[in-house]
């Protein structure tokens, strides 16, 4: 028996860049997603990573280096059309929706996946949001609780 190779990935990111005015925001990033898989951006404030998340979404492109999606770069027109049918994008300042609870925001997402939000619960007592779970999430959610959610 021959022996498995691995698959290729979904999402490859070969030296890729970005200038804005002038100023280099990333420089050379090369990475790769496979398929059930998850990618975590951490950093600083300032320090690209929704510079780089909007590269990924196809708002902007890159200056330098390429982004492969099933090995084909997504800046091709055709490509495009159906590696974007593939993404959620959603930002921060709309991804709480006041009017379900906190636990009813989770269980959307994990409903949006195909699951059955089974998870959601133990995942609000993770992030410290338990004594919130069951209410709505207008006006009681801080900035940093939003983002925990």
């Amino acid at each position: 028996m021959p022996p498995l190779r691995p698959s290729p990935p979904r999402l490859l990111l070969n030296n890729v860049s970005c200038m804005r005015n002038a100023q280099t925001v990333l420089r050379d990033i090369n990475l790769s997603v496979h398929d059930g898989t998850t990618l975590v951006l951490t950093g600083a404030n300032g320090s690209g990573k929704t510079t780089l998340l909007r590269m990924l979404a196809g708002f902007s492109r890159p200056s330098a280096g390429e982004i492969l999606w099933n090995g084909h770069d997504i800046t091709s027109p055709g490509v495009f059309q159906q590696y974007k049918l593939q993404l959620n994008w959603m930002s921060l300042k709309d991804a709480v929706k006041e009017k379900l609870t906190v636990l009813e925001n989770v269980q959307w997402f994990e409903l949006l996946e195909g699951k059955d939000g089974s998870r959601s619960g133990p995942a609000i007592q993770l992030m410290g949001l338990g004594r919130l779970m069951n209410k709505k999430a207008r006006r009681m959610l801080s900035m940093g609780q939003r983002k925990r959610l």
